[in-house]
């Protein structure tokens, strides 16, 4: 059983880990909003408990028992993003910090339930897989949407940036989850993308278009 703040540092270090296998604590301390010798004395208590390893200068890396833990953590954030989106109407910019609190709820019956109520869901609001109850992921197939060309389409699938102001401007343009959309243009000089999205054009910064998932198997 973690404490709450374990919780945090286990799941922190997971998504930091689908960067680079071995992270470091100057990564963690700027993602948690702590200082570094914080997370080196909470790191050494959680190697004490064989969720990870730590190798001093090297970085940290998660145990399997530790990767189970973090993987259950994300599993119970995203089907309470699902909850709250379909259930209780909240937009998908509103669920993160929301999600964040339920997510700790340790009761394994509950969640098993919620996933049941839910239909099982595959993915949350973003786009993100949900593991199922063994931790296994259903296989996803995408591609940035700037790595598209023109007349390249595909379906909007997922987002790889949360923050509240990024899935706010994305609504306001339209670019939500399920939409087809087709390249029909690329700056030259700044890399922004001009989309056809439901006869209407939208114009897009590279930026923004890092950050949007298209369907793989919907590219030209």
């Amino acid at each position: 059983m973690q404490s709450f703040t374990e919780e945090n540092y286990l799941k922190t270090i997971y998504h930091l880990a689908e960067k680079s296998s071995n992270v470091q604590t100057n990564a963690i301390a700027e993602q948690l909003q702590t200082k570094p010798a914080s997370v080196t004395d909470m790191i050494k208590k959680l190697a004490d408990k064989g969720l990870v390893d730590y190798i001093k200068y090297q970085g940290v890396s998660l145990t399997v028992n530790g990767r189970l833990a973090a993987i259950d953590i994300v599993r119970k954030h995203r089907l309470w993003e699902v909850f709250l989106v379909d259930k209780l109407n909240f937009k998908w910019d509103e669920v993160h910090d929301v999600a964040e609190e339920l997510e700790h709820i340790k009761s394994a019956d509950l969640i098993e339930r919620l996933d049941e109520f839910l239909g099982f869901p595959k993915s949350d609001p973003h786009g993100d897989p949900i593991p199922d109850k063994n931790g296994r992921f259903a296989k996803t197939q995408f591609i940035k949407l700037i790595d598209l060309k023109i007349n390249d389409h595909g379906t909007i699938t997922g987002v790889s940036q949360h923050s509240s102001a990024f899935l706010k401007h994305l609504e306001k343009l339209g670019l939500t989850l399920g939409k087809q959309i087709e390249v029909t243009d690329i700056t030259d000089f700044d890399g922004s993308v001009e989309l056809l999205i439901a006869n209407k054009q939208v114009n897009i910064s590279r930026e923004v278009a890092k950050h949007i998932l298209i369907s793989s198997n919907d590219k030209n």
